[in-house]
């Protein structure tokens, strides 16, 4: 399948509910569970205290996420797709349980990055498997559905957590996820096919996986920094380990991404790049509710609706176009739409803009979601379909790895540019947002050579 053939219909894909509920939930409570912590630890920290440690429930979900979805190959080998899925519930639901019961803001930090293993499992599992538990046909609609799980994620995160807090039980979100992933760990047996495992499992990159991980937090602490010298050799230090990283993925047989993205002219290389591009983007709606506070006065509620609004032209974008059967100029138009987004809302950043210009950002934000809606889920079809034989399943596996790297790398540069305004709020959101907007400018190259 090649992007641009014919797709199947929604009405199709409702044949596989069960199976379709499965996939789409564990990447949901996932999802949810990047965002819930955010609207909660606030309240967390009153009770359990730790603020210095505040910024690590994060990094220690985030970082764990990106090795578990490197590990989907060896679960898949050793418990097949079944019993994958129960380790990935039964992980995530063990992770939520510790922090809903964490006495202390260390056991917090234990309890986010178990639920991490256990959601990078279930993200890797969700797109590897929609290989080989939907047909062909239905691999656009299925990757669509998937990924839109992402910004449902950044809706349910913020308001379940703000809910509980506000209630003075915040604890009760993490309780909440826990019950979630045991009632979809039920469904799995009658919701999977067998399927066959992989005579032998794919060897662990344990050195791109350290190097990866290297990279993310020397730039990630580079952003929490104020000596200029100390932060350009941090950031030195990721870009070398990035290099490190390809250079080692390009010589090594246990790589993260399938051997065909390193090949000479490869058009997968050049897939993943635009996927990469355009998830990191997501990475601004983080600073949002901050800018909607401190710039347009919103009380809190409110300004997490300008963060809402990226994830919902994303999620809403991606279902429209899933049906699209000529898909090139939405890869294409992609990257441009979520450029254009950022650099208009750079524009609006003023001190005390007036509130017509503050409700602007609203359609600013959702017409630059669009631009990752509607070109990701016909980049993932085509990352599985453009592997040779023998590579679909790991290219499907390796798009999970790509997005969590993304959104881990994206953190850490959003960080990074915001702190470049200083004490300027209106700086702080122009560096960020111009910044993402050169980033997603790029993508305009990578797609062009993706399509």
């Amino acid at each position: 399948m090649s992007i641009g053939q014919d797709v199947g219909s929604w009405r199709e894909l409702g044949r596989h509910t069960s199976t379709a509920a499965v996939l789409a939930g564990g990447v949901l409570v996932g999802a949810i569970t990047i965002y819930v912590a955010a609207s909660l630890l606030p309240t967390a920290i009153q009770d359990i205290g730790g603020r210095p440690l505040y910024a690590w429930t994060m990094t220690a979900f985030l970082v764990t996420q990106v090795v578990a979805t490197m590990l989907v190959g060896q679960a898949l080998s050793r418990f097949g797709g079944k019993g994958s899925y129960l380790a990935g519930f039964g992980v995530f639901a063990a992770g939520s349980v510790l922090c809903a019961v964490s006495p202390s803001m260390p056991v917090l930090l234990l309890g986010r990055g178990t639920q991490g293993l256990g959601a990078g499992l279930l993200t890797g599992l969700g797109f590897a498997l929609i290989h080989s538990a939907l047909p062909p046909r239905l691999w656009s609609r299925g990757s669509a559905l998937i990924s839109a799980m992402f910004g449902v994620g950044n809706f349910a995160g913020p308001a379940l957590g703000g809910f509980t807090a506000q209630f003075g039980s915040w604890r009760s979100a993490f309780a909440v996820l826990a019950v979630a992933a045991v009632a979809l760990a039920i469904f799995v047996p009658r919701a999977l096919p067998d399927g066959e495992r992989p005579a032998q499992a794919p060897p662990v990159p344990v050195v791109s996986l350290t190097l990866i991980v290297g990279a993310a937090g020397a730039v990630s602490v580079a952003g929490i920094l104020s000596d200029v010298l100390a932060m350009a050799a941090l950031i030195t230090l990721g870009l070398a380990l990035v290099g490190a990283f390809l250079v080692t993925e390009n010589r090594s047989s246990a790589s993260v991404l399938p051997a065909s993205v390193y090949r000479r002219g490869a058009r997968p290389r050049w897939i993943y790049l635009t996927i990469m591009v355009l998830a990191s983007g997501v990475a601004v709606e983080t600073f949002l509710p901050l800018f909607g506070q401190r710039l347009g006065g919103l009380p809190p509620a409110a300004a997490g609706f300008f963060a809402a609004a990226l994830s919902l032209g994303w999620s809403v974008s991606q279902l429209v176009s899933a049906s699209a059967r000529k898909t090139r100029r939405l890869v294409l138009a992609g990257p441009a739409c979520l450029a254009i987004g950022f650099i208009v809302l750079g524009l609006l950043q003023t001190e005390q803009p007036s509130l017509p210009v503050v409700l602007a950002w609203l359609p600013v934000l959702f017409f630059g979601g669009t631009g990752i809606g509607i070109a990701m889920p016909h980049l993932s079809v085509a990352a599985m379909t453009s592997a040779p034989d023998g590579e679909g399943g790991r290219a499907a596996a390796a798009i999970a790895t790509v997005l969590t790297m993304s959104t881990a790398f994206g953190a850490a540069v959003a960080g990074l540019l915001v702190n470049l305004g200083a004490a300027s709020v209106v700086a702080s959101a122009r560096w960020l947002l111009f910044g993402f907007a050169a980033i997603s400018a790029l993508g305009l190259l990578t797609a062009r050579r993706a399509v």
